[in-house]
């Protein structure tokens, strides 16, 4: 609520094109506790015109304000990474960072599908033993679909069901 709406810049897809409604804004310097983490990091705030689905999770401050608001801290230094254009922006960290995202949400999924949903004991022993099984097994999907499915479109990107339907 301590960001201007000048502080607030329009926030883009990964396309480059302008997003009407989300708003991206750097807030480092309003980070009070930021001198207890390491030196270097910045935060950005994005906020977002909240679904209808995601009204009834907000908190006070977001439902006041008719905002959804999360942030992300990162280490790219303020003058940018050497040889990227523009990537000191906070839209452009806000981007690069939520595509990652897309990637690691990736990764659960297939973790999930190889059986981390549902973990078979209450003895730590034997769950250690089915994560490290599960992670081999996520490890080999991946692999089957870089090395043997790199020029198959349907196939290269493919969540673990449909390998397996398909195989």
């Amino acid at each position: 609520m301590r960001v201007p709406e000048s502080g607030w810049k329009p926030g883009t897809g990964q396309d480059g094109a302008v997003e009407e409604d989300k708003d991206v804004a750097e807030i480092t310097d309003l980070m009070t506790r930021a001198g207890k983490w390491p030196g270097g990091l910045r935060w950005i705030a994005r906020r977002v015109k909240p679904s209808r689905r995601q009204m009834r999770n907000l908190t006070a401050c977001e439902k006041k304000t008719g905002w959804r608001y999360s942030i992300t801290c990162t280490n790219i230094p303020e003058k940018g990474m050497p040889g990227i254009p523009g990537s000191h922006h906070p839209q452009y960290i806000d981007t690069a960072h939520r595509e990652h995202a897309v990637v690691e949400t990736g990764g659960v999924r297939t973790a999930k599908a190889m059986g981390m949903r549902n973990l078979p004991s209450k003895s730590w022993q034997v769950n250690r033993g089915w994560v490290i099984a599960a992670n081999i097994a996520a490890d080999l999907t991946a692999w089957t679909r870089l090395l043997g499915f790199h020029d198959d479109p349907d196939l290269r990107g493919a969540d673990p069901e449909t390998l397996r339907y398909l195989l």
